[in-house]
């Protein structure tokens, strides 16, 4: 199947080879003009512009953006004049499933299938798996494209769902972003449960430490129950194997561990690209409640040095009331 990538970065890149491998034909264009040509060298053909790009395929065209959200709408306006009925545009990115919804609207105008695809993985090269939303007569198209993308390879046996393969159909459009939204809310509390716990084992060594014994600072039980000085390097990798919680999650934080037990290169302030944001204001819609993913999300901006305010409103009312100085 012939496809135009636009988006040489990491993924993008990645993808296309992955389908020239599978024996697709790629069209590519970034605004790198290295990129475009360092994946002309692997076999894709080049296009120095968005114009170029689009009359180098054959239609029905299948065009799959993998650009960063905000300007997504930007490369829709740029692409449209030169696109027929039938095509496909196809996000790959992580835009709002709301502006799926509208940007399909939009273009179903002028006879143009908008597919939002939810992706994740694929850095370790073992392929990607992809949450797909839009018409499922468009998506069906893609299946080709989809089926070498995915971790498996390859379309789903007679009577078996693609899910096991990686990519799954999960309806109409914004589906498919929403399921990644929530996939990185998710995500987001992983993240957090490791790194609490791995807190706790860092600090329990605490009890070697010297006792302050005074009115602001709250005692040990018994400093001989927090005097273990533990490996945490050892022990992430031997959770690695056979353990319930291993995951790549626990995969990339062991291999950290053991370059740098002490993740020097690390100041600790974790962004957040939006999805974590957008996964608790659809909770919040719903009325239902995501208890550890707003924490997960709360404790980003506290990294970011976002509650210092708040912290320093707290000495300043403990001073007043009870002439508490700070520690």
């Amino acid at each position: 199947m012939q496809l135009g990538m636009i988006g040489l970065g990491r993924m993008g890149a990645n993808m296309v080879r992955r389908l020239l491998r599978g024996g697709h034909e790629c069209v590519a264009y970034d605004h790198s003009a290295e990129a475009v040509r360092g994946l002309a060298g692997e076999g894709a053909r080049a296009a120095t512009t968005l114009r170029e790009l689009t009359g180098a395929l054959r239609s029905p065209r299948a065009i799959w953006m993998m650009v960063p959200a905000h300007v997504v709408d930007g490369v829709i306006a740029d692409l449209t004049p030169s696109l027929a009925a039938g095509d496909i545009l196809i996000d790959g990115g992580n835009s709002h499933y709301h502006d799926d919804i509208r940007r399909a609207e939009k273009l179903a105008g002028a006879g143009i299938h908008y597919v939002d695809v939810g992706t994740s993985g694929g850095v370790l090269g073992l392929g990607y798996c992809m949450m797909i939303g839009g018409k499922r007569e468009a998506v069906a198209a893609l299946d080709p494209i989809f089926a070498t993308l995915s971790p498996g390879g390859q379309p789903p046996a007679a009577g078996r769902s693609s899910a096991e393969q990686g990519y799954l159909y999960c309806g109409p459009s914004g589906a498919g972003h929403f399921v990644k939204m929530v996939h990185n809310g998710i995500e987001y509390g992983l993240m957090a449960a490791y790194a609490e716990g791995l807190n706790v084992l860092r600090h329990a060594d605490v009890g070697f430490q010297t006792q302050v014994a005074d009115a602001e600072t709250a005692p040990l039980s018994d400093p001989r129950l927090f005097q273990y000085r533990l490996d945490l390097a050892a022990i992430t990798e031997v959770w690695r194997h056979g353990s319930i919680i291993t995951s790549q999650l626990l995969d990339l934080t062991a291999a950290a561990l053991a370059k740098d037990r002490e993740l020097a290169a690390f100041a600790g302030r974790v962004a957040d690209s939006g999805e974590g944001r957008w996964t608790i204001q659809a909770a919040i819609e719903e009325g239902v409640p995501a208890h550890v993913l707003a924490a997960a999300l709360f404790n980003r901006y506290e990294s970011r040095g976002r509650a210092e305010f708040a912290s320093k409103v707290l000495s300043a009312m403990r001073l007043g009331f009870g002439g508490h100085q700070e520690r």
